[in-house]
C-alpha cells in the first residue's frame, strides 16, 4: 500500500512577479517558461512519481478552487482543500495533516509549494524517497535544503551539522533556521559551507507533525486537530472555515520547525528555483550575446545588457541604453524596474495601489 500523500501549497499571490502575476491569477497558474504547462501543473506531474493521483491534494485559497480544477482536471473536488483567509502555512498544514490522518493514520505527507521549478525530476524523486525513509524510520520532521549557488538575500537558510554529513542526498541534523540575511551575512553563510537554502519542501508522518503541533502550538492543534470527526464529511468546510477565522497567522517554520528537536535536512542537489523573482526566472531563459532575456515576438534591444523583457506577442517594443533592467507588460499594466530593486516590488505596489486603485481588484 502506498501511504504517501502529496500536498501542493497553492494559495500565494506571487506579488513579486507583478504585473504578470496578479491576485486574480497568481504565478502558480501561469506558464512562465513557455512550456505549455503552468507551474502547478508541472508540480503535479512531478509528484505523480511519489503518489497516485488520488493521493495528491491541493491547498489553496477558496477563490482559486475553480482554476485549480480547470488546470488539474484529474483531481476530485474533495482533493482541493480551500482556506477562506490567508493565514500563512502552519494553519494550512495543520488542516491537511488532520484530514489526511483521519483518512490514513499511517500516512506520510510530502508538502511542496506549487510555484517551484525543478529541472532534474529523477533526482528530485530520489531525494524525496530519502526524506520519506528518514521520516518513517526515525520519526523525523524532514525538510529539503538546496545547495546555494550565490549569496542570495531572498531565501531563508538552514544551518546544518557538517560533522554528521555534507554529501548531497544524505540527511543530517538541522542546527537552526536562519531568516533571510543581508548580503554580507549571505556571503558569510556561503563561505562556511554548512548553510543551504530553505526550500519550503517538507516530509513527515502525519502523526509526527500532529505531535509537534500539540507540543509547540497547542492553540493551533486544538482548533484543527483535537476533533477530527468533521473531516472527510459534509461538515468539513464549515468547520475548517471557523478554524481559519480563529487561528493565528503563522508560518510552519515559526510554528514548529525552529523549536522542534527532531528536525533533519536532506541535502538536495537537483536544479531548483522557487521563482520568487524575475531575476530567478532569468536563469532559466535563453539569453542573447549581451545577456538579455526577451519573451515576445517583436522585442528589439539596442545598446542594452542583462535585461529581462516579457511582453505579449502582439506588441512591438524598442529599448535603448538599458542595463540590468526588468521590463514587463501584462494586460493594461507595464513595469520598468532596476533589477537591483526587485525585492522592493511589494513595497512599490502598496504605493501604486493607493494612487491607482482601479487597477487592483478587490
Amino acid at each position: 500500500m502506498n501511504n504517501n500523500y502529496c500536498i501542493i501549497m497553492a494559495g500565494g499571490i506571487g506579488s513579486r512577479f507583478w504585473p504578470m502575476s496578479t491576485p486574480e491569477k497568481p504565478k502558480q497558474f501561469l506558464d512562465v517558461l513557455g512550456t505549455g504547462r503552468s507551474l502547478i501543473q508541472m508540480t503535479y506531474d512531478r509528484l505523480l512519481s511519489i503518489s497516485p493521483s488520488t493521493q495528491i491534494y491541493v491547498l489553496t485559497n477558496e477563490s482559486y478552487a475553480g482554476i485549480v480544477k480547470e488546470q488539474l482536471p484529474d483531481l476530485q473536488m474533495d482533493q482541493i482543500l480551500t482556506e477562506p483567509l490567508r493565514k500563512n502555512t502552519a494553519p494550512c498544514i495543520a488542516y491537511a495533516a488532520a484530514k489526511i490522518n483521519a483518512l490514513n493514520p499511517n500516512a506520510t505527507m510530502i508538502i511542496s509549494p506549487a510555484d517551484h521549478l525543478i529541472l532534474k525530476e529523477q533526482r528530485f524523486t530520489e531525494i524525496i524517497n530519502t526524506a520519506i525513509s528518514q521520516a518513517n524510520t526515525d520519526d523525523k520532521l524532514v525538510t529539503l535544503g538546496i545547495k546555494p549557488t550565490r549569496p542570495d538575500t531572498g531565501y531563508g537558510y538552514i544551518e546544518f551539522d557538517a560533522d554528521k554529513g555534507t554529501k548531497a542526498g544524505e540527511a543530517t541534523e538541522v542546527l537552526r533556521f536562519r531568516e533571510k540575511p543581508d548580503l554580507n551575512t549571505a556571503k558569510e553563510f556561503l563561505s562556511k559551507g554548512n548553510f543551504y537554502w530553505n526550500s519550503g519542501i517538507f516530509v513527515w508522518r502525519t502523526t509526527t507533525v500532529l505531535n509537534a503541533l500539540k507540543t509547540h502550538q497547542p492553540g493551533l492543534f486544538g482548533l484543527f486537530c483535537d476533533d477530527n470527526s468533521k473531516y472527510n464529511t459534509a461538515e468539513e468546510q464549515g468547520f475548517v472555515n471557523q478554524c481559519f477565522e480563529a487561528c493565528e497567522d503563522i508560518s510552519i517554520d515559526f510554528a514548529i520547525m525552529e523549536d522542534a528537536k527532531n528536525v533533519e535536512v536532506v541535502l538536495a542537489d537537483f536544479d531548483w528555483s522557487d521563482l520568487g523573482t524575475w531575476g530567478s526566472l532569468s536563469m532559466h531563459l535563453k539569453k542573447d550575446e549581451n545577456g538579455n532575456s526577451a519573451i515576445g515576438d517583436h522585442v528589439h534591444l539596442f545598446d542594452s545588457k542583462n535585461c529581462i523583457v516579457n511582453v505579449s506577442n502582439d506588441k512591438l517594443v524598442l529599448l535603448d541604453g538599458l542595463e540590468d533592467y526588468i521590463v514587463i507588460e501584462s494586460d493594461n499594466m507595464f513595469m520598468v524596474l532596476k533589477a537591483e530593486n526587485e525585492q522592493e516590488i511589494k513595497n512599490y505596489l502598496k504605493e501604486v495601489e493607493k494612487k491607482s486603485p482601479k487597477f487592483f481588484k478587490k
